[in-house]
């Protein structure tokens, strides 16, 4: 497993078995053997790249929430490699069936899909920037620890360009640099004990309610 900072490592852990259901979810399964049926493939692509949109607007709000000018920095670093490399990706896959950009920017967005995004957002309108960080991280964080799996064990090529991008050196780093960023968040706001601050419960809670979100979004994607 990936370091992606101590704080994720204490967040994964109080979510115990629904981090499991959502990092193993079936469909994370069948689409490392290639049984994912294309249809679910792209329907899912379809959803991500609406909750890719939501959830860059979310990260720009992070820029305005932060507190240094590096927290500022990592943010608009991840805003860019969502906008200009993770949405390219459902953009080119999608093109492959057919599907234009203008196409999947009008979709349709479905329940799973609002339900996650507009918590996320609410997260960061109603609280700060750890409120909204904690429920960031699960996607972020989990489709690292996802992609890198996957590629450390024998899988099929059948969706190959989602896994390389995964697991790829460049998202990686994307993925220490935000366990990074989130570490000093906490240091700054909490101090070094941060699990004996009142508020790391709700923290804690934001990151459980968001792996729950992610799960959805997974199973949503089998059940079209």
């Amino acid at each position: 497993m990936q370091n992606y900072g101590k704080t994720f490592q204490l967040w994964r852990a109080a979510a115990g078995s629904e981090w499991n259901e959502y990092t193993n979810h079936t469909f994370v399964e069948k689409l490392a053997d290639g049984t994912l049926p294309k249809e679910n493939f792209v329907n899912y692509l379809i959803q991500d790249y609406v909750f890719l949109i939501h959830f860059s607007r979310a990260w720009a709000l992070a820029i305005t929430k932060a507190e240094t000018l590096e927290e500022m920095r990592l943010c608009a670093t991840t805003v860019n490699a969502l906008v200009n490399e993770e949405i390219s990706l459902h953009v080119k896959l999608c093109a492959e069936e057919g599907i234009e950009e203008a196409d999947l920017f009008n979709a349709t967005e479905a329940m799973p899909n609002l339900a996650y995004t507009r918590y996320v957002l609410d997260a960061g309108h109603s609280g700060d920037f750890l409120d909204l960080i904690a429920a960031l991280a699960p996607c972020v964080l989990g489709y690292g620890e996802i992609g890198y799996t996957i590629s450390k064990k024998e899988h099929s090529s059948a969706y190959s360009d989602w896994i390389s991008t995964y697991s790829s050196e460049e998202y990686q780093g994307v993925c220490v640099d935000v366990g990074k960023l989130i570490d000093q968040a906490v240091s700054i706001r909490l101090g070094e004990n941060p699990a004996q601050n009142p508020r790391w419960h709700r923290l804690t809670s934001r990151f459980l309610m968001a792996t729950r979100l992610e799960a959805g979004f997974w199973q949503m994607g089998l059940d079209i």
